[in-house]
């Protein structure tokens, strides 16, 4: 029985190399898919991932239909086993179901893979649409860290060096890319994500001597007047 399939995580958790090696695992079975993704980091009609793999893709526009793409290839007489859907946070709430639609009403696989908040901890809406809808949601096992090691759990929008909280909510760019000016995008921990602290902002704390250099969390605390009961 064919399921819609939600893989989510934070940046750089490997949802894009998960997506490709579903491609290649189903395909290898003689299982003919489609893969489908929204505004990749390396272009456009392309899935790619930070490990160099890439593969060609169907661009996911803000007007198309993917109940009526899928259609329209089983019409032509292509045959349809599964799809593979990347970046579908960016997909809008109407194409998610559509994606239901498809596995329903032509047991056709579906596997979404995508981020579900966004740099202000919102979800995203086609990611919420796939929580409320998939038959199985998916954490990614691959643990992306915050700066400290902890476990990262949100992505955070650095502009100029400096963590931002306020913005349009799509904003493509990538991670730690150096570029002056340039969006880039860091995984924090709850933690570091509250206290606006991004890698570059701990380096920066860390040469004031009033930071101890073991732990950035942690303040000194002045020293307790010495009396004559001591």
């Amino acid at each position: 029985m064919a399921e819609l399939v939600f893989f989510s995580g934070t940046m750089d958790c490997g949802k894009s190399t998960l997506a490709l090696q579903m491609d290649h695992n189903h395909s290898a079975r003689g299982r003919v898919g489609l893969i489908f993704t929204k505004m990749d980091r390396a272009g456009s009609n392309v899935l790619s991932s930070r490990l160099g793999l890439s593969r060609r893709a169907l661009e996911v526009s803000d007007d198309l239909d993917l109940w009526d793409a899928v259609v329209q290839c089983a019409t032509a007489g292509r045959r349809v086993d599964y799809l593979v859907c990347d970046e579908a946070q960016f997909y809008s709430a109407a194409q998610v179901e559509q994606l239901a639609r498809v596995v329903d009403e032509m047991d056709i696989d579906v596997f979404a893979f995508g981020i579900t908040a966004d740099f202000r901890t919102e979800l995203f809406p086609g990611s919420k649409r796939l929580l409320e809808l998939a038959d199985r949601v998916q954490a990614l096992q691959v643990e992306a860290l915050c700066w400290c090691g902890r476990r990262g759990t949100t992505n955070a929008r650095v502009v100029d060096g400096a963590m931002v909280v306020e913005g349009e909510q799509v904003v493509v760019g990538d991670t730690q890319s150096g570029r002056q000016g340039a969006v880039e995008y860091e995984v924090l921990c709850r933690r570091h994500y509250m206290r606006r602290m991004t890698a570059q902002a701990a380096r920066s704390a860390a040469l004031s001597p009033e930071v101890l250099p073991f732990d950035l969390d942690v303040c000194a605390l002045p020293p307790r007047p010495i009396t004559q009961s001591d």
